[in-house]
């Protein structure tokens, strides 16, 4: 299954360490909902889950950040690139 991002939540800062949740949604069931990031995190690792942005015409991924230091988080890449797609979502 693969969930669309379709808003973000930050709290505390403007980067993509302050993204605490996200509005998806899952085009193949209709379903949609909000969740933490961590929730996702853990859902993308254990059960193999996949989340994209629409940029356009092209799907791009939500890929985890494992920093050193501190909780992972998300962030988009697309062909091999950083991308702030999280960052430029609407909020809520």
């Amino acid at each position: 299954m693969a969930i669309k991002i379709i808003a973000s939540r930050l709290e505390g800062g403007k980067f993509h360490e302050n993204i605490t949740k996200l509005r998806w949604s899952n085009p193949g069931s209709g379903e949609t909902g909000e969740s933490f990031v961590s929730a996702i995190v853990a859902w993308i690792e254990d059960d193999d889950g996949k989340a994209y942005v629409d940029e356009g015409i092209r799907r791009v991924a939500v890929e985890i950040i494992k920093p050193t230091f501190g909780p992972k988080f998300l962030r988009t890449k697309a062909d091999g690139i950083w991308k702030n797609n999280l960052l430029d979502l609407p909020r809520f």
